[in-house]
């Protein structure tokens, strides 16, 4: 096999502003001699922004808020090459300089980017989960019209991802995503209503964006991951278990007929995933110290409090069901998340407005894509008139 590396890769880092996106550049940053950043884009985050732009001078750069788009360009000079709002990335990404595109983009949001990105056939490093649970079917599908590879980021789903290489798909009997327990797992379900925004981002393990930490607090993460995997892997709900596991060490396990269960097992640091992604199908030097068994004293694995954790079980509701079902629940938890760290709802009650759009939901068995966003844009409206009354 050919190195990935016999020339240097060019990438499109779409959200390099946040979480993942920083994470990335620090990967390119220690290996200058086999990345090249093309394109950076941000939504409003223009501080940050203006910073990358001037380390790693990429030819493209795009802004989806358009005054903060107005702004940039009004710093950097008339003759900056900066791009503007969804239009304005969906013309980035048919730029013929891109060999990959880290899609890093939060929310609903990347969905389009993400069509566009397989449309131009590029190999995509996926770190979005919303754009496959809204539309996983359709988006697989035009992968494979396209040819347009599509690598997990995520460290659960690039776990599973590693322990399936060379498996046949026939022989897998279980996927068991692993979950952390987020920062409540030892609270008491009655001790989360009123709890504080601080309290609900200040996750155990892992340092994460706003919107994927209270996410994470709830366990509808895992939910999200749930559905990722079904789409990813082929694997029907049945297949997929959720299990809690505190150290974070082993990031998913894959079970097979023979009841031979693989592992992946590695130091929580997205760098690790993320980098996988970026070089596959080869490995480069570790970034961070690997796992020392000698200082392991345990591995414990518990199951989840559905009870206490309702958000997972609507995911599993949504995984069952299909359809239009799973973009509703996204879009109703979208808004719900955003209300919550706006001071507008209290955190134990997102479970409870998402069922109530879920519930007031007529679900499109084979939706085409104007099904899906015709769905999303309707519980979105439909979660703010239940938390407003």
């Amino acid at each position: 096999m050919n190195s990935c590396f016999s020339k240097i890769k060019r990438i499109a880092i779409l959200g390099s502003t946040g979480s993942i996106g920083r994470n990335a550049l620090r990967v390119v940053r220690n290996y200058p001699d086999k990345f090249r950043v093309v394109a950076l884009t941000t939504g409003s985050d223009i501080a940050t922004l203006k910073g990358q732009l001037k380390e790693f001078r990429p030819d493209y750069a795009c802004v989806s808020e358009p005054a903060a788009a107005k702004k940039l360009k009004s710093q950097l000079g008339k003759n900056s090459k900066i791009f503007q709002g969804e239009g304005g990335l969906l013309s980035l990404l048919r730029q013929e300089k891109i060999d990959q595109v880290l899609l890093a983009i939060s929310g609903s949001a990347a969905l389009r980017p993400l069509l566009a990105a397989i449309a131009a056939g590029r190999q995509i490093a996926l770190a979005n989960k919303e754009a496959l649970v809204m539309a996983g079917a359709l988006v697989m599908l035009e992968a494979q019209k396209k040819k347009a590879q599509i690598i997990p980021v995520d460290s659960e789903q690039s776990a599973i991802w590693q322990c399936l290489a060379g498996q046949k798909r026939s022989q897998l009997r279980k996927i068991y995503l692993t979950a952390s327990g987020g920062p409540f797992l030892k609270t008491r379900g009655s001790a989360l209503k009123n709890v504080s925004i601080a309290k609900v981002l200040n996750h155990p393990r892992w340092k994460m964006g706003r919107k994927i930490s209270v996410d994470s607090a709830n366990l509808m993460n895992k939910g999200l991951e749930v559905l990722e995997a079904i789409f990813l892997f082929g694997a029907s709900v049945e297949k997929i278990k959720v299990l809690i596991h505190p150290q974070a060490i082993i990031h998913s396990m894959v079970e097979f007929i023979d009841g031979v269960v693989l592992a992946q097992l590695s130091a929580t640091d997205m760098r690790i995933p993320i980098q996988y992604a970026l070089t596959y199908p080869e490995r480069l030097p570790e970034l961070s110290p690997g796992v020392d068994f000698y200082k392991l004293k345990a591995l414990n694995f518990q199951p989840p409090d559905f009870k206490k954790f309702p958000c997972l079980g609507l995911a599993y509701r949504a995984a069952s069901e299909l359809g239009t079902m799973p973009a509703v629940m996204n879009a109703a938890n979208e808004v719900c998340v955003g209300a919550f760290l706006n001071k507008q709802l209290d955190f134990s009650l997102i479970p409870e407005v998402i069922e109530k759009v879920m519930d007031r939901h007529k679900s499109i068995a084979h939706p085409a894509l104007n099904d899906i966003l015709a769905a999303d844009g309707w519980a979105r409206k439909e979660a703010y008139a239940v938390i407003q009354n």
